[in-house]
């Protein structure tokens, strides 16, 4: 193990290195390696000395990224590394309004791994998983941060210089409150708040107050985004039509004057100010005449975030950060850590993304850059599983060249390992980038429906028992990630026996092969009945690890569901061989082709909707 002695290091420094010993093997000894700290108007340098070495700093967490660079490449003689951060604003967003809300260990276990990269800013989407002071349902039963939680944590961050910033939403997104009556009222249509309603700038004041009282930040993001039918539900019944345009700026409005009342500086999603302009489409919008005129009217202290997480193109990107810049002057971008579609991430995607919109960011001069780190439709996959992401940014930030070397530092697993757990959805052909969600579509296609056999190529079993077996080897080689591993290999191997199982059920019944169907019955579904045990064991231990048990419950019905659903065509086969039944009904009709998407290759197909997954039926 690495010993340290640091020279010019004040207590609150000291502090937050000691915390660094949690992630990174060295102790701190008066007789080990000297390294100097000196502070630095701009960037970052580490270099060897005659004494050990030096890192000149201009932050702090320019400091911990020299520490990791020192921790990762000491071993190499004349080290001379140069650095600086290409965003003023540079973080990342984790998503805790998804059903899994981070328990604070493991948030501030994240805090450690962006400290050691360079990250400076932290945001935390709350949709109503914030306990709001005067709004007793607001997160009840959703496992809530309370305002203790939210200072642990800020507190955490601020060792490491990092800014913990509120994510909220202030007119959509908030379908959980729904339910209750109380907001039921103040809702103009699905999820969207009502405009202009006393009750509605009541309830944002409560939560704006929360904010203020438990983040040190003033910065805040407003939200805002996809609320695709705002004025068109009780707005409309109430106040009749209105240029929607409009609609959205006197919200804004009534929201800056409570940003301003508790001294917040707001940042907020751009998309419904472009798709009110243009039909819907948030990409193509010209800006001149009418729609020029319109966009004057955005206030110009609100900061404009451009958000997209799905192009290969960096021009695209350019092209809408200069549109953006024809708005304002006031302009940050969103890029996306894929981990929202699915059990598994998406690295690769994220990686090949990131590579193109860092390079319009910079080219345009963009000096704010968030990477979002979404959970939708149950928040699957672990927060950990997008390392490699969050790693490739930083490196992409500071130094404009990727090296994988000092990934394994920070993990103690070689980069293309921790890559592998893409591997669940990468099964298919020919792209090894073309973004699917293949694992979870096939997982949930059931067995006597077959809503996804199409998509099901031949040998498909082999290449998930391939996946299985390269996760399962990476499983030995570390105690602190195994558990990622582990989770993933269990659901390859579940994979490996029933994603063409609904197609060999269906074959055999069509040529009444009553041998197939009793094998079927009692060897191939009890051990996938097994399989399908085992993984919920590995994937009941990942979430308990990481996250409060509110809304595992979602994942319990679900997983529950599929394997009742198992023994229920355990049952139906039994009943069919010993003649109860004539037919079983569902395997009498003949199959069509997945066509929910038609003009999508299906090996960029993402399908994430669980109870549109799982039947054609009513949910």
């Amino acid at each position: 193990m690495r010993k340290y002695h640091f020279k010019n290091c004040n207590e609150l420094q000291m502090n937050a290195i000691t915390e660094l010993q949690r992630l990174l093997p060295f102790t701190i000894s008066s007789d080990g390696i000297c390294v100097e700290l000196e502070n630095t108007e701009s960037g970052l340098a580490v270099d060897s000395t005659e004494e050990g070495y030096k890192i000149k700093f201009s932050s702090l967490h320019t400091l911990f990224r020299g520490i990791f660079l020192l921790y990762a490449k000491g071993d190499k003689k004349d080290l001379h590394i140069t650095q600086e951060c290409s965003f003023k604003d540079f973080g990342i967003m984790l998503d805790v309004s998804r059903n899994a809300v981070l328990k604070t260990e493991t948030i501030k276990d994240i805090v450690l791994h962006l400290a050691l990269l360079g990250y400076n800013s932290l945001q935390l989407y709350t949709e109503d998983t914030l306990e709001v002071e005067n709004e007793e349902y607001f997160g009840y039963m959703r496992g809530a941060l309370t305002g203790e939680e939210i200072k642990e944590i800020d507190n955490y961050c601020k060792l490491f210089g990092i800014e913990l910033i509120p994510c909220i939403q202030t007119l959509a997104h908030l379908n959980q409150i729904t339910r209750y009556e109380r907001y039921d009222k103040i809702i103009d249509y699905a999820d969207i708040l009502l405009v202009g309603e006393e009750r509605t700038y009541e309830l944002l004041e409560n939560i704006f107050k929360t904010a203020s009282k438990h983040f040190t930040s003033r910065n805040i993001n407003i939200g805002m985004d996809e609320a695709h039918m705002v004025g068109l539900g009780k707005y409309l019944d109430k106040n009749g039509y209105r240029n929607r345009f409009d609609i959205m700026l006197e919200h804004l409005k009534k929201v800056l004057e409570l940003c301003d009342k508790y001294g917040f500086k707001p940042r907020m999603w751009s998309d419904m100010f472009f798709r009110l302009v243009s039909g819907g489409d948030y990409y193509n919008t010209q800006i001149d005449g009418e729609v020029k005129e319109l966009f004057d009217k955005i206030p110009k202290e609100v900061k404009l975030i451009y958000w997209d997480y799905y192009s290969l193109d960096s021009s695209r990107y350019e092209n809408n950060l200069k549109l953006h810049k024809k708005i304002s002057d006031n302009v940050g971008f969103a890029g996306g850590a894929w981990k929202w579609t699915g059990f598994a991430p998406d690295n690769l995607f994220s990686i090949k993304t990131g590579e193109q919109s860092m390079k319009a960011c910079k080219n345009v001069g963009t000096d704010s850059f968030l990477l979002t780190c979404w959970g939708d439709n149950g928040a699957e996959a672990s927060v950990y599983s997008i390392l490699p992401s969050i790693y490739y940014y930083a490196e992409e930030a500071y130094s404009n060249e990727f090296e994988k070397d000092s990934f394994l530092s920070l993990t103690g697993i070689d980069f293309d390992d921790f890559m592998k757990l893409d591997l669940p959805n990468r099964i298919m052909e020919p792209s090894d980038y073309d973004r699917n969600n293949a694992s979870k579509f096939l997982l949930y296609n059931d067995l006597l429906i077959g809503t996804f056999d199409s998509l099901v190529f031949d040998k498909i079993d082999e290449a998930y028992e391939k996946n299985a077996m390269e996760l399962k080897e990476i499983c030995q080689k570390t105690d602190r990630y195994g558990y990622l591993f582990d989770t993933l290999y269990k659901l390859c191997d579940v994979l490996s026996l029933k994603a063409k199982l609904s197609l060999d059920l269906k074959a055999a019944y069509d040529k009444n092969d009553r041998q197939m169907l009793l094998e079927i019955k009692d060897a191939v579904l009890p051990r996938l009945i097994s399989k399908l045990d085992s993984f919920y064991d590995s994937f009941f231990y990942q979430w308990h690890k990481e996250n409060k048990s509110f809304g595992f419950e979602v994942q319990v019905v679900r997983l529950g569901g599929l394997k009742t659903r198992m023994e229920y065509v355990q049952k139906r086969i039994e009943q069919y061989l010993r003649g109860e039944i004539l037919k079983i009904e569902e395997l009498e009709i003949p199959r069509k082709p997945f066509s929910y998407f038609e003009t999508l290759d299906n090996n960029k197909i993402i399908y994430n909707l669980w109870n549109v997954i799982v039947t054609p039926s009513v949910m």
